[in-house]
């Protein structure tokens, strides 16, 4: 698969089936980064109603091979805060490719230009070195540890925290 037979676009519930098939596949790659999930979480129907949350924007890395990857702004705010919490990830057999990595800038510059945010944090397992690498690639900076952030992988890990300023203007009145 080369760069030219990939592209990113913001993802709907129509996605749902070819989501869950991807998570499915790829729920072993990701269980020491994700909280455990139920069953049920790798139905269409679940992710259908993900996709679908109020207050979320989700971007499929889609190829001629499905959807290979997701990035979400989740809790999105306005007013003077205007930020979200980014979370994404990769399908296992296309990781170390600087997909990521392209699929966080495509989403830092989409919730700059479409949505007007001026912050954006993530978090990451301390022991997961290569999401911090994308971060870090894609201008985020490290701003602390958060001891027992996250319930992940079946206990509270610490999380690195990152966060990327996409720009100082003021927000919109009103």
């Amino acid at each position: 698969m080369t760069a030219e037979d990939l592209r990113i676009r913001p993802a709907d519930p129509t996605d749902a089936p070819a989501l869950a098939e991807a998570l499915a596949r790829n729920r072993d790659h990701l269980r020491p980064w994700e909280p455990r999930r139920p069953e049920t979480y790798f139905t269409a129907d679940a992710q259908a109603a993900r996709l679908s949350a109020a207050g979320s924007r989700s971007w499929a890395l889609a190829g001629t091979e499905g959807i290979l990857g997701l990035a979400t702004l989740s809790g999105i705010a306005h007013g003077p805060f205007r930020s979200a919490h980014l979370g994404y990830w990769v399908d296992a057999r296309y990781t170390g490719r600087g997909l990521a990595t392209r699929l966080v800038e495509h989403v830092c510059r989409a919730a700059r230009d479409e949505l007007r945010l001026h912050r954006i944090e993530a978090g990451t397992v301390l022991a997961n070195g290569a999401s911090q690498r994308v971060l870090l690639k894609s201008g985020f900076q490290w701003f602390g540890t958060a001891p027992r952030y996250l319930h992940i992988d079946g206990a509270w890990r610490d999380h690195h925290l990152f966060q990327r300023i996409l720009h100082d203007d003021p927000p919109p009145l009103g």
